[in-house]
């Protein structure tokens, strides 16, 4: 059943060229997060700088320029880092009843950042049954593990209806997750003495035994609470979500290639908070026929600390420094979505009309310090590595009208934007203050007709206004040393894709190919000792002493991507369901230090696919095979080059498979069994710090109570 308030996402979804993923598969498939729940879906390549991490990118683009919805409001902030790994993994994937993901720029019905995508997150609902009466409750219990990295887990879930009305689903998890052993073996000539790492310029480093990958493993407590009231017509939510992380390793930071063994970047704490609610109402007017509002409350807190050690000693090494940090951001946001009825104005035509506005403002807290051991002093410093007291302001409405004629559907929008962000700036450091807004305005338009055979065509604006993590952010990242840049301009893009779909019985097979223009796409460009010394004559000693300083900069000219993706899903009744998805894509852009010559953009993925066949019985029990694979990526950007996640010369290839199986038992019990990577493949995804997962069994059971 279609819940209500979904309208406005489920019909961009129906409008556009989507794949989804549901509940059923998410048991299944035994995903570890919700980032890793999106590797099956074409044109998604999911990359991971630590264990405890994930981040899908959509046609070569990642977190930034990629919009996060949860239950229609959005997760992204403004401290979104160019490779935002952790942000989408504090979604609790047991709070998830489905993903979908839109393809292509979104901007006009989604706003800033939908450059080249959405994710589209719906959270499982209070089961609601209007003919009861008094109080009904389904308690469950859910208990994990995992050979792989020796993850313990489990949930308990109470789903309760009270009257006809009333219901609510809560949930408390947690698990604790050990060091991740990757297939193979580092050292597969010996280790020579002290060696830890495959080569000195390597991420991730290994234990003896050439498997169990330093700086992986972490903690993690979750908590939410759904409370839904439904009259038949309105419908009310107040929602609470709660994720703490503990304890995760930079796996690609511990050590970084240039730092001493035993150096180690930790988020000791990586926390998020969300609370909301929302109306969802039926109305019998021409100008509305139903909207769906809601308010929202959203923190973001990490902090960090970096450990220095000295010199090996007798215990192991020596802390001279730890190099500490904790950053939040504060955020409200809200929107308001309509939808009119359908107008009849002719012969079978009709017009609807979908329009709405959404806005949200953060404010930014940030602090960074240096605890000596000896002597036991701490130091603050002037600025953590963002500036505290920044702002971030976005607002926009939007009006997409539909026509349809029996099978043909033409829709149009458009979507104007206002985004504002300050800084104080901080003077001792050569931060600069500022003060700037942008007014983008953005259109699109696309038509889909037919029935077995459809043919799709869109043309699509986005665009992406620089946030507070690329205005002011001074960081290590896995590149290099980030310096912050408050001269940036919006990226903008223009996506025109075309395809068609075939229906023929339980077989249906997609194909799309797209080429996206970007202007002014932001990359990292090299930065020279001189470079280093900013505003106030200030030197930035951290940009003098890493490997490869860097800063963001704006292409000059446009950059490109064109690629497309093609996926075939076959049903034969109930019993067995297969399918099979490739996706391509490929991206250059201007040289970021203005040489004049054409490179490749960061981390564009290699030709990638994937296959999955499942046989079911009547008894609920089911067997599965899967496939995953990647070519090699050898194209790499001047920001890859320096990676240390990257190997020299670019991430090899990999096929990997799985056997996953499940079964009910008596007593309402169910189990879910997976065998992960059956060749024990030594494998990562293009642009990951930590290797996956080598041969290794995980299982769930769940329980009734």
């Amino acid at each position: 059943m279609e819940i209500r308030g979904q309208n406005s996402n489920s019909e961009l979804a129906d409008e556009r060229t989507t794949a989804t993923t549901t509940k059923r598969q998410l048991d299944e498939r035994q995903v570890n997060s919700t980032p890793d729940a999106l590797k099956y879906t074409p044109g998604v390549y999911v990359q991971q700088t630590g264990h405890g991490q994930g981040s899908p990118y959509i046609r070569g683009r990642t977190g930034q320029q990629i919009l996060y919805l949860f239950d229609g409001l959005r997760l992204n902030h403004a401290l979104f880092r160019k490779g935002p790994n952790q942000y989408l993994f504090t979604v609790d994937s047991n709070t998830v009843s489905q993903l979908s993901v839109v393809r292509g720029s979104a901007s006009v019905d989604l706003g800033n950042d939908a450059i080249s995508g959405a994710i589209l997150i719906k959270p499982i609902e209070p089961k609601l049954d209007p003919t009861r009466s008094g109080l009904h409750h389904d308690a469950q219990a859910m208990v994990t593990y995992s050979t792989a990295d020796d993850q313990y887990g489990g949930r308990l879930q109470l789903d309760a209806q009270y009257g006809a009305h009333f219901g609510i689903v809560a949930g408390v998890g947690g698990r604790i997750v050990g060091q991740l052993e990757a297939g193979g073996n580092a050292f597969p000539n010996g280790r020579a003495e002290g060696q830890v790492c495959e080569d000195s310029l390597s991420v991730p480093c290994f234990e003896s035994d050439g498997r169990t990958q330093i700086g992986t493993g972490f903690d993690e407590i979750t908590a939410d609470a759904r409370f839904v009231y439904d009259d038949g017509q309105h419908r009310l939510t107040t929602a609470a979500y709660i994720y703490r992380q503990f304890d995760a390793p930079r796996t690609d930071q511990c050590p970084a290639p240039e730092a001493a063994v035993g150096e180690c970047l930790i988020f000791e704490e990586q926390f998020r908070t969300h609370v909301y609610q929302k109306l969802d109402s039926e109305i019998d007017t021409q100008v509305v026929s139903s909207l769906s509002a809601a308010m929202s409350y959203q923190r973001q807190h990490q902090r960090h600390s970096l450990v220095r050690p000295d010199r090996n000693t007798s215990d192991g090494f020596d802390t001279t420094n730890i190099n500490g940090g904790r950053d939040s951001i504060d955020g409200v946001s809200g929107y308001a979505r309509f939808k009119t009825a359908k107008l009849t104005l002719g012969d079978e035509l009709k017009l609807q009309v979908r329009y709405g506005l959404d806005g949200s403002y953060e404010w930014v807290d940030s602090l960074k310090w240096i605890q000596f051991i000896q002597p036991p002093v701490t130091r603050v410093l002037s600025r953590g590595q963002y500036v505290a007291d920044s702002t971030y302001l976005q607002a926009g409405s939007y009006l997409s009208p539909s026509l349809q004629w029996r099978s043909f559907k033409l829709r149009t929008g458009v979507r104007t934007a206002y985004v504002k962000s300050t800084s104080p700036g901080d003077e001792s450091t050569g931060s600069l203050a500022f003060d700037t807004s942008h007014t983008p305005v953005v259109t699109n338009a696309g038509l889909r007709w037919g029935e077995t055979l459809v043919l799709i065509a869109n043309v699509e604006q986005g665009f992406r206004v620089p946030n507070l993590d690329d205005l002011v952010a001074r960081q290590s990242t896995g590149q290099g040393y980030q310096l912050d840049n408050p001269d940036l301009k919006p990226e903008r893009a223009l996506t025109v894709e075309g395809g068609f779909e075939l229906h023929l019985g339980s077989t249906k097979f997609e194909a799309l190919a797209f080429h996206q223009r970007l202007s002014d796409a932001i990359e990292r460009r090299l930065l020279t000792l001189s470079d280093c010394e900013l505003a106030g004559g200030y030197v930035d000693q951290a940009c003098r002493a890493n490997r490869a300083p860097l800063q963001l900069t704006n292409l000059s000219g446009t950059a490109s991507i064109y690629g497309g993706e093609a996926r075939l899903e076959s049903r034969w009744q109930r019993q067995f369901v297969a399918s099979t998805s490739i996706s391509y894509a490929y991206g250059e852009g201007d040289h970021p230090n203005a040489t004049g010559e054409t490179v490749p953009l960061s981390r564009i993925p290699p030709l990638n696919g994937n296959a999955e066949m499942t046989w079911y019985w009547s008894n609920g029990a089911y067997f599965a095979y899967a496939m995953r694979w990647a070519k090699a990526q050898t194209r790499l950007s001047i920001g890859d080059v320096a990676d240390a996640r990257i190997p020299l010369g670019g991430t090899p290839g990999f096929v990997v498979h799985d056997l996953r199986f499940g079964l009910r038992l008596p007593n309402q019990l169910r189990l879910n069994f997976v065998l992960q990577n059956l060749s024990d493949e030594r494998y990562r995804t293009h642009g990951s710090g930590v290797f996956a997962s080598g041969r290794s069994f995980g299982g769930t059971l769940h329980v009734h109570l």
